[in-house]
C-alpha cells in the first residue's frame, strides 16, 4: 500500500500561486517552485499554453508538444522567463500525465473508494508510453536550454 495523495491535505492558502493574479502584469509575483507546481493556476500563460495541451495518441502529442515547446521558444525570445517556465511545465506535465495512463488504466493511481490504495501499476495503455516520451524529449530540451538556464539563474538570485 503507498502513500494517499498530496491533494488530500492540499493547503491552499499556503500554496504560492493565486488564481487572482495575472503573472504577466505581475511576473514579480511567480515562484519557480518544485516540478510542475502552479501550471493549473497562472494566468495568462495557462490559457496561452494549456489550449495545446494534449497526449491522447502519440500523432497528438508530437502536435502538442511541438506547439508548446515554440511558444517556450517564444517567451524566451520575449526575455519572458515566467512564460518559459510555464511552458516548461506544461512539457514536464505532458511527461507525467501521459506516464500515469500508460502505467494505471484511466490514469487513475489511487482508489478513492478504498481509502486512497495505490491502484495495480501496468494496466494503462501502451500508446500513452510513446506519448510520454516525445514530451519528454521536448521537456528536456527546454531544460537544457542555455537561454533559459540563464534566465531562471537569474529569476531565482532576484525573486526566489
Amino acid at each position: 500500500m503507498g502513500s494517499k495523495p498530496s491533494y488530500l491535505n492540499f493547503d491552499k492558502p499556503a500554496y504560492a500561486w493565486k488564481p487572482d493574479i495575472d503573472y504577466k502584469a505581475h511576473p514579480e509575483s511567480y515562484r519557480v517552485g518544485k516540478g510542475e507546481q502552479g501550471e493549473l493556476i497562472c494566468e495568462p500563460y495557462k490559457s496561452e499554453i494549456g489550449q495545446f495541451w494534449r497526449f491522447k495518441t502519440k500523432a497528438i502529442a508530437e502536435d502538442s508538444s511541438q506547439k508548446i515547446y515554440d511558444l517556450f521558444l517564444k517567451y524566451l525570445d520575449q526575455n519572458d522567463f515566467v512564460g518559459a517556465d510555464m511552458a516548461r511545465k506544461y512539457l514536464q506535465m505532458g511527461f507525467t500525465r501521459a506516464r500515469r495512463y500508460a502505467n494505471y488504466k484511466g490514469g487513475k493511481k489511487y482508489d478513492k473508494d478504498h481509502d486512497y490504495q495505490l491502484l495495480e501499476k501496468g494496466t494503462g495503455q501502451l500508446e500513452k508510453a510513446e506519448a510520454a516520451a516525445i514530451f519528454f524529449t521536448k521537456w528536456k530540451d527546454a531544460e537544457s536550454n542555455p537561454k533559459y538556464a540563464d534566465l531562471k539563474k537569474d529569476w531565482m538570485e532576484k525573486f526566489g
